[in-house]
């Protein structure tokens, strides 16, 4: 099994930044799938980010060019660095982890998730 926990989230203005991480346990870290989503009030739960084992990205188009995720094998995170935030940016933040290496639409494994949010 493996458990995942984020940390980072806060308050914080428009146009201001946050970076997210998630700690993950497990010796098999490596080669795990590791994606970004979020739920915003009232909105169902949306991709954000992914990031593979061999450190390949893809983004949601809301977030290309704002967010960056990266991962450190070394320390079993996975973080999500998140500039010029907008409003609209404003959910619960979620980490996800799947042993798949390939063609991961679904995740097996999820954290608690951390609020984010942006005042205008």
């Amino acid at each position: 099994q493996v458990q995942l926990v984020e940390s980072g989230g806060g308050l914080v203005q428009a146009g201001g930044s946050l970076r997210l991480s998630c700690a993950a346990s497990g010796r098999t870290f490596s080669t795990l799938t590791l994606g970004w989503f979020r739920r915003a009030p009232g909105k169902e739960r949306e991709f954000v980010a992914v990031i593979s084992w061999n450190g390949g990205t893809y983004y949601a188009d809301s977030v290309k060019g704002r967010f960056t995720i990266s991962r450190d094998n070394a320390k079993n995170t996975v973080d999500l660095q998140m500039n010029s935030l907008k409003p609209e940016d404003t959910a619960v933040y979620y980490c996800a982890a799947d042993h798949r290496r390939t063609g991961v639409y679904e995740y097996a494994y999820w954290g608690q998730g951390t609020q984010v949010t942006v005042s205008s």
